[in-house]
């Protein structure tokens, strides 16, 4: 098979490479999936280039943990019926040494997940990663009808998402943006207020628009640069579910201000998302698929000869949506 993959941590135009691997054959309980589409996370190339610690967790990886495809074959105690199957992909290379930058992918069953048929495999390969972390952020503390939902970072693949998600559970939603373009993408997942960060005084117009009582949840892309404005505007006995504190990954957390509002925090990985909870969201974007209820933002595809180029674009600030590879 066809494969992008490395051997050594490094920039991607000089560490990937794209060349014949032989094909994987699914053991007992899993899946051989004929791969579609591939799509390329911030983890991904993080842990490419060696941002991330620990160094190289496998002599040669396949990058690339979400994807989509169609089921060619299964391994013993899988249900035969199941080939032919269109599915998308989670955890590809979690704790694995090869992803979805290939042809083909083996893995355990359970996670190749129905895909339906109105859904692209180009969206599929965004579900993995973005889909399920936004599904997380906003319900893991239940029901969010009628409250007021902060999801910072608006024009974000799991922004995005979440802002849909919220919108979907009966919430009225705010989001924070950097610009007029990003403002419109935004928009178009159907944010009901759209705060840009770099002309206006975030707390003070979330304050406004929730009359002084603030948000029940917020959905956090930057915990620890965020905290200030977080401290203001969290209602009491509000939610902080973050994904991510990129800018300030061990900031001074203040205490005090969440004591007295009796505040919940929530750190989600979806990566070890349990089971049940795993379950639930895979349960609510089915439905949603099938109702034709999400849109997806795919920012720019890539062939797999050109995987570098798609790594390079994650990497930029330029891009609007998730970047997918096709094979």
């Amino acid at each position: 098979m066809k494969a992008a993959f490395y051997d050594s941590q490094g920039s991607a135009a000089s560490v990937l490479t794209v060349a014949e691997l032989e094909t994987p054959k699914p053991r007992d309980g899993e899946v051989l999936v004929r791969l579609r589409a591939s799509g390329v996370n911030p983890s991904d190339v993080k842990l490419r280039s060696g941002a991330r610690p620990g160094g190289m967790p496998f002599p040669r990886i396949v990058p690339h943990s979400d994807g989509a495809g169609v089921i060619e074959a299964v391994g013993r105690g899988v249900d035969g019926a199941r080939i032919g199957q269109r599915v998308w992909i989670w955890n590809g290379q979690w704790q694995r040494p090869f992803g979805t930058a290939a042809e083909y992918i083996a893995l355990p069953a359970i996670q190749a997940v129905p895909l339906p048929d109105n859904t692209a495999f180009e969206a599929g390969a965004c579900f993995g990663i973005p889909a399920l972390t936004a599904q997380r952020t906003v319900f893991a503390d239940g029901p969010v009808e009628g409250q007021t939902v902060l999801v910072t970072g608006g024009a974000g693949s799991v922004a995005r998402y979440a802002i849909q998600m919220a919108k979907l559970g009966g919430a009225q939603v705010i989001t924070t943006v950097s610009g007029p373009e990003k403002a419109a993408h935004a928009r178009s997942a159907g944010a009901d207020h759209i705060l840009n960060y770099r002309d206006e005084d975030v707390a003070t117009a979330v304050m406004d628009i929730t009359n002084g009582r603030g948000v029940e949840r917020i959905v956090e892309l930057e915990f620890g640069a965020n905290l200030e404005t977080t401290a203001k505007v969290i209602a009491p006995n509000g939610v902080i579910a973050a994904y991510g504190s990129a800018a300030n990954m061990n900031p001074t957390f203040p205490f005090a201000d969440f004591l007295f509002k009796d505040v919940t925090l929530r750190i989600v990985l979806v990566y070890r998302l349990t089971p049940a909870a795993r379950r639930q969201g895979i349960e609510d974007l089915t439905r949603w698929l099938l109702d034709g209820r999400l849109t997806h933002a795919v920012a720019r595809t890539f062939t797999l000869d050109d995987c570098a180029k798609a790594h390079e674009l994650v990497e930029s600030a330029g891009k609007l949506g998730s970047v997918v590879v096709t094979l």
